[in-house]
């Protein structure tokens, strides 16, 4: 097994809540949150754990082609995603189910695209977040490139104006696409932030093995400011992603965040983990779970009892018991769905190809 007893040291990064559920104080962070808003973080990271876990047994039972699991990565989606005001634009990748939930996206939306049934069918400017990108790296050059219209569009500069975040994980670090981005945004001043969640592997590749310095310092190459959090920690998350979009949209630049997280399952549901990471590795990082850190938190602050963890859990159960219903009754799509929605004006050429198809399609009829 390769570097199979590897278990990293902590790093240093912003913490607000450790992995025994007691609030750090930081000198530059921290929170403001109600007694409903702390307990709609945690309702958060369980639902979306929940049905995470529903859509990977459904691709288990062949419902979905694949998917890309979030589990262990909830706080830094959640605090990512509730960070983000209601005019700020998302780019994300493939793994982004938290983010799409704290959007409002109805969850059935990335199944249908891991299904094979559309392409990704949420409306990008209802929800503010542009559809799933599965080649590595390439959302962050999308971003910066709207991220820069924002600014001649003269939305930047305001305590009401607009930001933009992309998320992309440690292995998409190397990618050319990337560090173009960077070097775009650092040069026109971009108010967008660069999300890296560190999960600790690229597919199989462990950390060590992608780069000699930590991620987050690799911002002060470009000009512009990084930054590592805790990514098990969903209150330090909303903290330092807050300041980053706030810092961007009044007009500051540029900033990447760096989230320290693991990724808990395979890459996806092609991959399998045991092949180039140990047990002991997973089960030191089982022990900085996200939710169960917000759980003591929780309780032990008084904040909440039973009866809500109950109450959480059982509608999530529901929740994903009615996503399971609602993949198997998606239609399958129809052999000429292929040509809606590629020009929003239509085409000459694409009405001549659909037309084709359609004569091909005929000749089938009657036995022919």
């Amino acid at each position: 097994m390769t570097n199979g007893d590897r278990i990293p040291p902590d790093p240093e990064f912003v913490q607000l809540l450790d992995p025994d559920g007691e609030r750090v104080e930081h000198p530059d962070y921290s929170v403001e949150f109600t007694p409903d808003e702390y307990r709609g973080l945690y309702r958060d990271l369980v639902i979306i754990r929940k049905l995470d876990a529903e859509a990977t047994a459904l691709q288990r039972q062949g419902e979905l082609g694949i998917w890309a699991s979030l589990l262990g990565q909830e706080a830094a989606q959640v605090g990512a995603g509730r960070a983000l005001r209601p005019q700020d634009m998302a780019f994300p990748t493939y793994r982004e189910h938290g983010i799409l939930h704290c959007r409002g996206i109805d969850p059935i939306m990335p199944l249908g695209l891991f299904r094979g049934v559309d392409q990704g069918a949420w409306d990008s400017q209802k929800h503010k977040v542009h559809m799933y990108t599965i080649v590595i790296g390439a959302q962050t050059l999308h971003a910066t490139g709207y991220a820069m219209g924002i600014t001649m569009d003269g939305k930047v500069g305001t305590e009401d104006g607009e930001a933009v975040i992309a998320f992309f994980g440690d292995g998409a670090t190397a990618q050319g696409d990337v560090n173009e981005s960077f070097v775009w945004a650092s040069v026109f001043n971009a108010p967008v932030v660069f999300f890296c969640q560190n999960n600790q592997y690229a597919i199989s590749e462990p950390l060590e093995r992608q780069t000699r310095v930590p991620l987050f310092k690799r911002a002060s190459g470009f000009g512009f400011p990084g930054i590592r959090v805790d990514g098990n920690d969903v209150l330090a998350t909303y903290a330092v992603t807050k300041q980053a979009l706030d810092n961007a949209r009044l007009g500051q630049g540029p900033t990447m965040v760096e989230a320290y997280t693991y990724r808990m399952g395979a890459h996806t549901t092609s991959d399998d983990p045991t092949r180039y990471r140990a047990g002991s590795e997973v089960e030191a990082w089982r022990d900085k779970d996200p939710i169960k850190r917000m759980r003591i938190f929780l309780t032990k602050a008084g904040i909440a009892d039973d009866d809500f963890f109950t109450q959480v859990d059982d509608d999530a159960a529901k929740q994903a018991v009615e996503l399971r219903e609602r993949v198997l009754a998606l239609p399958d799509p129809g052999p000429l769905s292929i040509f809606d929605n590629v020009y929003p004006g239509g085409s000459p050429l694409l009405d001549e190809q659909r037309a084709q198809q359609e004569r091909y399609l005929a000749s089938f009829e009657g036995g022919h």
